[in-house]
């Protein structure tokens, strides 16, 4: 079961999340915070694989609570569901850890399968999300080499990650296993001081690493 705590300060939102998770087999929902202070303390208390976090909240908000829960708990999950795709707000959201970013009109379905993304080490960007990620593309000062301590099979393997492939996918698209991925994956993350593929997929857009082509 993949253990799903809801984040909202709105009564409204949490009871419609609620009640169409709960009829998802392989979700629990095991507890609701109203604000952010109160999405830490349960993360802390209850261990959820999956926090849904609202950003705007009294008390803390989304991105505080998110940075507080990645570093106390990051094997915990945060998947933001808000009504703001501005670069303003999913920027810092992600480089706060959330490895998940989507928008509350996402539809039902779309959303329970962000949730199985997460629990499998995949992307899940709205694509209006996506598309500020697109806008914020910096140009590369030195050249990659020096600015980049990449090799040019990990360099394969971050395009492929920023496409949202999961490892099977880079697997077969570059002809390795998938252990292979993986490691070239955990080799990416400590060269690039990133946690998640989220935040390597934000990385290399944010340098001019690779075309975001799809996160």
């Amino acid at each position: 079961m993949i253990r799903v705590l809801i984040a909202d300060d709105h009564h409204v939102v949490r009871r419609g999340l609620l009640f169409f998770l709960k009829t998802q087999k392989d979700m629990d929902v095991i507890g609701e915070a109203t604000n952010g202070q109160e999405a830490v303390d349960m993360t802390a208390s209850l261990r959820p694989d999956i926090v849904l976090m609202d950003l705007v909240m009294p008390i803390m908000d989304g991105i505080q609570a998110t940075k507080k829960i990645k570093e106390q708990h990051p094997q915990t999950e945060v998947l933001m569901l808000t009504s703001f795709s501005d670069r303003d707000h999913v920027i810092p959201a992600i480089e706060a850890g959330a490895a998940g970013y989507q928008l509350k009109d996402i539809e039902p379905d779309d959303l329970v399968e962000s949730i199985r993304k997460l629990m499998r080490g995949e992307n899940t960007l709205h694509p209006r999300a996506t598309s500020e990620l697109m806008k914020v593309r910096e140009p590369q000062i030195e050249p990659p080499h020096k600015l980049y301590p990449l090799t040019p099979r990990e360099q394969d393997v971050l395009s492929e990650l920023t496409k949202g492939k999961s490892n099977r996918e880079i697997a077969s698209s570059l002809f390795v296993t998938e252990k292979t991925v993986k490691t070239h994956i955990s080799n990416i993350f400590s060269k690039l001081h990133v946690q998640d593929r989220t935040q390597a997929a934000l990385y290399a857009v944010k340098h001019g690493l690779t075309e975001p082509s799809g996160l």
